[in-house]
């Protein structure tokens, strides 16, 4: 064989596909943790009975094969969001998704009631949570792990606009996920109003309000944080009994959200157990 022959010979693929073509292999697709991708996929999960977060489709597909999925998902109560095909390849990571993704929740949801009854049944003052749409799923995971340290008997999110118990959050927590209580409610000032029927006074954290060491939190409380841009709702607002507030020293005018999180649920937590010794 020629040299030039031998070269060519050398950079031809044989009939397994090796040789030059090898660099040009994709790789394999990987769905995600945590979703459903594609109609089939959405279906068993829906009949698995497993919470659902919520299911994105596909703008303009809400028809043929999809709308008896969507049409289950809205029977029960599962947020169905519209987004486009670029966000849906992203998440799918290469998988095809035929118009749909479910987002399924890395641990059950429990009810309001169930949170206030596990205050009642560690004899404590009730201390919890209310994430008034916290989108970053780490935003989330650092609250959660500071309640649980805290003490807290658990978090109430929102159905829509925020992020529920992805794996992501999961992870962030750190492990703390798996002993906080966490409900989900379609309405966070309707929730409110329930928790003050209840006993509990609502302590808001926003700019401008009370300094919060000077709040007395020695009662069943409600800590109420906002979202990472808009900040907690006027109708929430509304809802509070009291505004509180960090103050600030240094250049910046606020701390995130899990840092906040951090400094309010202390001071409550040593307000309602040191003062009672």
């Amino acid at each position: 064989m020629k040299e030039e022959e031998r070269h060519l010979a050398h950079r031809a693929p044989n009939a397994h596909g090796k040789g030059a073509e090898r660099e040009k292999k994709t790789p394999v697709d990987t769905v995600p943790e945590g979703l459903s991708v594609g109609r089939n996929a959405v279906r068993e999960l829906l009949r698995s009975g497993r919470t659902v977060d919520k299911i994105l489709v596909q703008s303009g597909e809400r028809e043929g094969a999809l709308i008896p999925l969507v049409g289950e998902a809205i029977a029960r109560g599962i947020p169905v969001v519209e987004t486009n095909r670029a966000k849906l390849d992203l998440l799918a990571g290469g998988t095809p998704h035929q118009g749909v993704i479910a987002m399924a929740a890395e641990k059950e949801y429990v009810t309001v009631e169930e949170i206030l009854a596990i205050a009642e049944a560690r004899g404590e003052k009730p201390l919890i949570v209310v994430a008034d749409g916290i989108s970053d799923p780490h935003n989330l995971g650092a609250v959660i792990r500071c309640a649980e340290g805290c003490g807290a008997h658990g978090l109430i999110i929102p159905k829509r606009h925020a992020v529920g118990l992805t794996p992501q959050v999961g992870k962030a927590s750190a492990g703390a996920i798996e002993h906080l209580a966490v409900a989900k409610v379609a309405n966070v000032a309707a929730t409110l109003d329930t928790l003050k029927k209840a006993g509990l006074w609502i302590f808001t954290a926003e700019a401008g309000g009370e300094d919060f060491r000077r709040v007395d939190m020695n009662v069943g409380a409600v800590i109420v944080l906002g979202s990472e841009g808009e900040g907690v709702s006027e109708l929430v607002k509304k809802k509070s009994d009291f505004i509180v507030s960090i103050p600030m020293y240094g250049k910046v005018n606020s701390f995130n959200v899990s840092a906040a999180a951090a400094v309010l649920l202390s001071e409550a937590a040593y307000q309602q157990r040191e003062k009672n010794k």
